[in-house]
């Protein structure tokens, strides 16, 4: 049994499989008002619980071209007004720790991307901040290695903790998503999420970009659900093929009711 987190009116552990949700990155203010107003409506409709997700700035991009997103000052004036207009929770990454007490101004959760989870002066920031922090295991890591990472997190002061699984680095170009990550992260006593979308991605597969398999998404979803996943992380976005990010493994907002009525089912009957 996990100790059950919470983030703004969304509590992770317990029987209910919350969604964080949004488009990878903040496109504009009208394109992310819009788009959290519409997954909130999905998810009122579904009885889902929600954390909108959106980054300010994506600092890991395969082309230096890529765009970033509108930067940390406009990016939180966004995501503040979501959290505003639309009473949702809210959750998007940080890369450096001088950005942790201004994000988490904002921020109910601060993420930890996957390529930054074992850098201490990073994980101590968010721990002081006393939001809850959502840790992305890194490709690069076994779910067996999670708890270095938790006991950083509590010795600076850290007990509101989610971990995310976004698979596993397996040759090249390619992630695997070992469906074991799930219960054996569980064992450190928090949460964990299963993120779909970076899952299905196949890093260096586009000339410019990051490729990815969406039509696996629907199955892995189902099957960490049926694993015991205490939430699912997905980016969700009303026209993929232009999104600015991430484009190859986003979810079409217009399939996103189905595939949350799919893996709430599949939830009922894994918590009886």
């Amino acid at each position: 049994m996990s100790n059950i987190i919470n983030a703004g009116s969304v509590s992770f552990g317990g029987d209910a499989l919350p969604i964080i949700a949004g488009p990878c990155v903040i496109e504009s203010r009208e394109h992310t008002l819009a788009m959290a107003d519409a997954i909130a409506n999905v998810c009122s409709k579904t009885d889902v619980p929600l954390v909108f997700k959106s980054s300010f700035d994506k600092a890991n991009r395969t082309s230096g071209d890529s765009f970033r997103g509108p930067g940390l000052d406009e990016g939180l004036s966004i995501l503040s007004a979501v959290k505003e207009s639309i009473d949702i929770p809210v959750l998007t990454d940080i890369h450096h720790p001088d950005q942790a007490a201004v994000v988490a101004e904002v921020a109910d959760i601060l993420q930890i991307p996957a390529f930054l989870c074992r850098q201490t002066d990073l994980i101590e920031a968010v721990a002081k901040t006393g939001k809850t922090v959502n840790v992305k295991k890194g490709q690069f890591l076994s779910p067996w290695k999670v708890g270095s990472i938790v006991s950083k997190i509590e010795d600076a002061g850290g007990n509101q903790i989610l971990l995310t699984d976004r698979g596993t680095t397996f040759g090249y170009e390619s992630l695997i998503s070992d469906i074991r990550s799930i219960p054996v992260m569980k064992k450190t006593g928090y949460p964990v999420i299963f993120d779909a979308t970076h899952s299905s991605q196949m890093p260096g597969t586009g000339s410019s970009n990051t490729g990815g398999s969406r039509e696996f998404i629907p199955m892995m979803v189902k099957a960490a659900t049926a694993a015991g996943a205490d939430g699912i992380f997905m980016e969700v976005h009303d026209n993929v093929e232009a999104a600015k990010s991430d484009a190859a493994t986003q979810w079409p907002l217009d399939q996103l009711e189905e595939l949350l009525m799919s893996i709430k089912r599949i939830r009922e009957a894994v918590c009886g």
